[in-house]
């Protein structure tokens, strides 16, 4: 296939992308490159892909020296004109939307980010693939819409209608936009709502790559809550082999699905979503404790209250990904931390 990533420089559009060249797809990949974090760290990606950062352009794609089938272009998916423009000029096959501004704390500081990043941006790769007759899109949503929702494990039947942030309150907006494409335009859509993403190359802004840092400069952890906290953490490349069965297995409609008693997880229309996490949650001191075996010793905690927008655990029922995609996440938590500590340790040096 060929296949448009958006959020290429980012955490898991990176590892898609490499996983859709490994298997032989060709790839276009897009990303903003701002500031939330380390630009560096996203350049570091792209090399890492083939791409030199002289070679990035936001009026062209370039060619990577590594993949003859991957090309990236720096792109704002907010700009309307352009996003437009790219879908003219190729031909997809299909579209896996992972660009947007992630991040629940910033979320009450930037709201505006959110809302040209996540909703803006969807807008127009949905109209993208509506002009250009795309009909196979996934597109990445979050644990996060499960807000207050207390039920455990996470369903995605569960009502998702009270989010704590608005980072949540974008990604429930993006699946019912979604729907709403799905229903009149016949675009086979599936959302996946990620679970704790951990990993090499992962974001320096969530708590695995925190620690670790924080671990290997001999510093003190925050870890709030005062520990009692649990996440359904979930290893990369468990994602992206997710990503790629719905890729290949594009989202039909449900011919069991009454109006009468809707399920919010599939549609009449050709719509799915899915939940893609680990589906057993690890305390966050075992999460600490894993980080402690793999870089051999302890890490000073300092016990904090939970932040605004946090919330106490999340578990992930992914009987339905096991039902129709015959895929489970299954790498074990010590085997991800191991390989999160020897990347780290390598890329940064330390």
């Amino acid at each position: 296939m060929k296949v448009l990533v958006t959020g290429t420089a980012g955490f898991i559009g990176f590892h898609v992308a490499n996983a859709l060249l490994a298997r032989g797809d060709d790839v276009v990949g897009v990303d903003n490159l701002n500031d939330y974090y380390s630009v560096a760290l996203k350049y570091g990606r792209l090399a890492a892909a083939g791409i030199a950062d002289e070679a990035v352009s936001d009026s062209a794609l370039c060619q990577s020296t590594m993949h003859p089938g991957y090309r990236f272009q720096k792109l704002d998916l907010a700009d309307r004109d352009a996003v437009a423009a790219l879908f003219q000029q190729e031909s997809f096959d299909a579209v896996c939307h992972l660009a947007a501004q992630p991040g629940v704390r910033y979320s009450m500081e930037n709201p505006h980010a959110y809302i040209d990043a996540n909703i803006t941006g969807f807008m127009n790769v949905l109209e993208g693939c509506r002009h250009a007759q795309v009909d196979n899109l996934c597109f990445a949503s979050s644990s996060s819409v499960y807000g207050l929702n207390e039920v455990m494990p996470f369903s995605t039947r569960d009502n998702v209608d009270h989010p704590i942030s608005l980072y949540a309150a974008t990604k429930k907006a993006n699946e019912l936009m979604a729907h709403t494409y799905a229903h009149l335009y016949g675009i086979r859509t599936t959302g996946l709502r990620f679970f704790t993403v951990y990993g090499p190359w992962g974001r320096p802004d969530m708590a695995p790559m925190l620690f670790t840092r924080a671990a290997l400069a001999g510093e003190p952890i925050n870890v709030y809550n005062y520990g009692e906290m649990a996440r359904d953490f979930t290893y990369v490349d468990d994602i992206v082999a997710g990503i790629l069965r719905v890729l290949d297995k594009p989202a039909e409609p449900d011919p069991a699905w009454r109006g009468q008693a809707p399920d919010p997880s599939s549609s009449s229309a050709a719509y799915r979503l899915y939940n893609i996490g680990n589906s057993q949650p690890v305390q966050l001191l075992d999460f600490i404790a894993a980080i402690e075996l793999a870089v051999g010793f302890r890490i000073e905690k300092r016990l904090l209250p939970m932040q605004p927008g946090d919330v106490p655990a999340t578990y992930a029922d992914v009987s339905a990904l096991e039902h129709d995609l015959g895929y489970r996440p299954n790498t074990p938590l010590q085997q991800g931390v191991d390989a999160v500590v020897r990347w780290y340790r390598e890329f940064y040096q330390v």
